[in-house]
């Protein structure tokens, strides 16, 4: 296992991490099957875990899991996301931040968090309130590295801007998604964490399960049939897996091969992040732990998906509200009126 520096941390982690979203016992598994992968996916040599407080009880099962090999974790948690109707137990305020670490750091039965990450933008909150936060809790030694998931570009430079004005701990990581059919981040979101020495771990690299190689669109699979989430019924990405799988065939690869490997293959990623449910899916990952890609596939991958764009959006992605809230596009009827 060749491991990378995460960002400038000098916290060394494994190209592939184990994103833990699948081992709360709502999605099925047995928390006793679960450490079984999580156990695994450590022999094999992945050092990664990323939770999060809003996975139902994902955090619950990851610390009891790690009892006894804490240490050699790099353990990953977010915050942020709203937990019951109280409007004032979500967000990165200081009031709810100091509040979540301390129900995190129990759940996950640990005295620190190796990093801890804001799990969406906050518009309400300013990032000040935020970063101070956050420096407290490392200065506290119950977090040892801070970050952030699915910030734009130009928020990543605002808290690296704040954080440098301020005298702050800067964010030292960000998550977003990244894929084979998801190349939005190459366009400005690489170019900004590089600039910085910001580490990146990116999740959905197998395009939420389009990549797997499962997805047909003529073999009793189509998206429609399958009954899986909206966004896989867009034609588009159908469109484009159906031109993939012959090109990772070529080369000898199962699909899901060829998308960790592209994934990895960016020199702005450190990590991409795996949602492994079953040991089977840990098994079929960790044959490819040492798969590369030459040039001359990744040129064919980019001639099917340019550099820098989409195709569809998923699910979990993250819509800022200038593009949900119509009131942030339109003039008061007022103001209309008098131009």
């Amino acid at each position: 296992m060749q491991y990378r520096t995460l960002g400038r941390t000098g916290i060394k982690v494994s190209p592939y991490g184990l994103g833990a979203l699948m081992f709360a016992t709502t999605m099925g598994n047995a928390p006793e099957e679960s450490a079984r992968i999580i156990h695994k996916a450590l022999d094999a040599g992945i050092n990664l875990i990323d939770t999060a407080d809003a996975y139902g009880d994902s955090e619950e099962v990851v610390g009891k899991a790690l009892q006894g090999r804490r240490d050699g974790v790099v353990l990953a948690t977010k915050f942020g996301r709203p937990d019951g109707q109280d409007p004032n137990r979500q967000g990165g305020s200081r009031r709810w931040i100091v509040t979540a670490v301390e129900r995190s750091l129990r759940r996950l039965r640990t005295d620190h968090i190796d990093l801890y990450q804001l799990h969406r933008p906050d518009p309400d909150t300013d990032i000040e309130e935020t970063l101070a936060a956050l420096t407290d809790l490392i200065a506290a030694g119950k977090v040892r590295a801070i970050g952030a998931s699915q910030s734009p570009a130009s928020s990543i430079v605002e808290a690296r801007w704040v954080a440098e004005r301020r005298g702050l701990t800067p964010l030292h990581t960000e998550q977003p998604a990244y894929s084979i059919l998801n190349r939005g981040i190459e366009r400005e979101i690489l170019p900004t964490t590089q600039r910085f020495g910001i580490g990146t771990l990116v999740w959905g690299p197998l395009g939420q399960g389009m990549l797997t190689g499962r997805i047909r669109r003529d073999a009793g699979t189509d998206v429609r049939r399958a009954g899986l989430v909206r966004h896989l019924s867009d034609e588009r990405r159908v469109d484009v897996v159906e031109r993939l799988i012959p090109l990772a065939a070529e080369a000898g690869l199962p699909m899901t091969h060829l998308a960790m490997a592209f994934a990895i293959a960016h020199p702005g990623v450190t990590t991409a992040l795996v949602g492994a449910r079953t040991m089977a899916h840990l098994d079929a990952l960790l044959t490819g732990l040492d798969v590369t890609l030459d040039d001359d596939l990744l040129d064919r991958i980019d001639a099917i998906v340019p550099p820098g764009t989409d195709v569809g959006v998923l699910d979990q992605a993250h819509q800022p509200p200038a593009l949900t809230e119509p009131a942030l596009r339109r003039r008061p009827p007022a103001a209309r009126a008098a131009a």
